[in-house]
């Protein structure tokens, strides 16, 4: 189970920080330090882009600052709120490019593609617990922009909802496997080629593949496609096509 999520802290005061006007967000008691949210914002992100969550703490952040965990407090309630206002600032950052007249299925899959460039440029985000997601300005805008991809498909607002959440669902699952893998390459000694070639004489000498037929014959076939035993690249592409392919006959369903 995650140990940081998504809005655990002040409601009140996190929705006051949330949607604060630009150029607002100094103390609200204690000396000014030349300090504002978005820079307090800015840093934490910077320490969970490079240390993930664990790096994330309200001292971290001050130091990074160059001020006391103390003046910080002044800024930030603490450091659940923060994860709020991080997580609402990537969102807004996000690109929003027009639809246009494009097919839907072209929409979508910019919907997709750009969720997992955010989830590749912020790892930290893939891995928070979203299910009470900070009602800020970026989340609204971010979602306003997905739904655009599919309106006047046929869907009611629900299905809308749902296949929103069903896309992007599959879209953090698979960031999340590709950044496993991605810190597994830098943790380990070794390249995914390098450990096969190591283990493959072990795993010839206790591996019968006439007792296991299909796991010998995909297993060969899939690895030699990809070069591993995974290719994060090939799993979107694939599921991200099953997935259209899914919202395809729905909305064939609702034209009928």
């Amino acid at each position: 189970m995650a140990k940081e999520r998504s809005a655990p802290g002040d409601p009140a005061r996190t929705l006051e920080l949330l949607w604060r006007e630009p150029g607002q967000g100094g103390p609200r008691r204690g000396p000014r330090q030349g300090l504002t949210v978005d820079a307090v914002v800015h840093a934490a992100t910077e320490l969970a882009d490079t240390g993930g969550l664990d790096a994330l703490t309200m001292r971290g952040v001050a130091q990074r600052l160059g001020v006391t965990p103390m003046t910080l407090y002044t800024y930030v309630p603490g450091k659940t709120e923060l994860l709020d206002l991080m997580l609402d600032a990537a969102y807004l950052r996000m690109p929003r490019a027009g639809h246009g007249d494009r097919p839907w299925r072209a929409r979508v899959e910019a919907v997709a593609r750009d969720n997992r460039d955010l989830f590749l440029r912020h790892p930290w985000v893939a891995t928070l617990p979203t299910t009470r997601p900070p009602l800020g300005p970026g989340l609204m805008a971010k979602y306003e922009h997905e739904l655009e991809a599919f309106d006047g498909l046929g869907l009611d607002d629900v299905e809308m909802d749902a296949a929103l959440a069903f896309l992007l669902g599959f879209v953090q699952s698979v960031a999340r496997a590709e950044l496993d893998t991605q810190a597994a390459a830098r943790a380990g000694a070794l390249s995914d080629e390098e450990w096969w070639a190591a283990n493959a004489p072990l795993l010839a000498k206790v591996f019968d593949p006439g007792r296991f037929p299909l796991a010998a014959r995909v297993g060969s076939a899939a690895g030699e496609a990809h070069g591993g035993v995974y290719d994060p690249g090939h799993a979107f592409t694939f599921g991200l096509r099953r997935v259209l392919d899914g919202l395809e006959t729905l909305i064939r369903e609702r034209a009928a």
